[in-house]
């Protein structure tokens, strides 16, 4: 890299940078820190967007999790790629990610799942997202019929899990005064190559 970077730039891989900028957010953010705009396209073409929640950081990527027969998973996984967008005001910071998809299943998403309240659980077997619903009672008694049949001990079910966003390109934007704010876009070819980063006018 060739150029100097200062704090809250620094740092030689972006997901460990998208961590520390989400900590400090955590400590400021009203609601969900960890919101981010997910987009996707549709096999016209047409894109999607939707703020879901950011539960996992590691070097393979960012997770999120979903029901498998929503209009977000099969545009993801007949695309195999998305983007999204991280905003927190009360930083004003940015982070943008973009890369291919893979599905986030067994014991990772069994694990979440594990750790959800008992009524996100339940809801999860309840909702046929995306698809038209008759109407709230129709959701109540879907429910109803739940809570019948798993009690307290609900297991994940087989059509809901996660996905997981490897990136090959972010960008980090700090607020400047006057427009003048600061980008910095990391790219790199492939898994594990190295990331070539480079400073953009805001």
């Amino acid at each position: 890299m060739t150029e100097t970077r200062q704090p809250p730039f620094a740092g030689d891989d972006p997901i460990v940078l998208t961590q520390a900028w989400l900590n400090e957010a955590e400590g400021t953010e009203l609601n969900d820190p960890n919101a981010i705009a997910l987009a996707t396209v549709d096999a016209a073409g047409l894109p999607n967007v939707r703020v879901v929640l950011l539960k996992g950081i590691d070097a393979g990527g960012f997770v999120f999790y979903t029901n498998y027969g929503s209009a977000k998973a099969q545009e993801l996984e007949a695309a195999g790629s998305a983007a999204f967008v991280m905003h927190w005001k009360s930083q004003r910071r940015q982070i943008r990610a973009r890369g291919p998809i893979t599905r986030e299943a067994g014991e990772a998403a069994d694990a979440y799942y594990a750790s959800r309240s008992l009524g996100s659980r339940l809801g999860a077997w309840a909702s046929e997202q995306s698809q038209p619903l008759d109407g709230r009672g129709a959701l109540e008694a879907r429910l109803e019929d739940v809570k019948a049949r798993f009690g307290n001990t609900p297991p994940r079910p087989p059509f809901w899990g996660g996905f997981r966003l490897l990136p090959l390109e972010m960008e980090f934007w700090g607020d400047g005064a006057h427009r003048l704010h600061d980008r910095f876009r990391w790219t790199r070819a492939e898994a594990g190559a190295p990331w070539q980063v480079t400073r953009l006018s805001p």
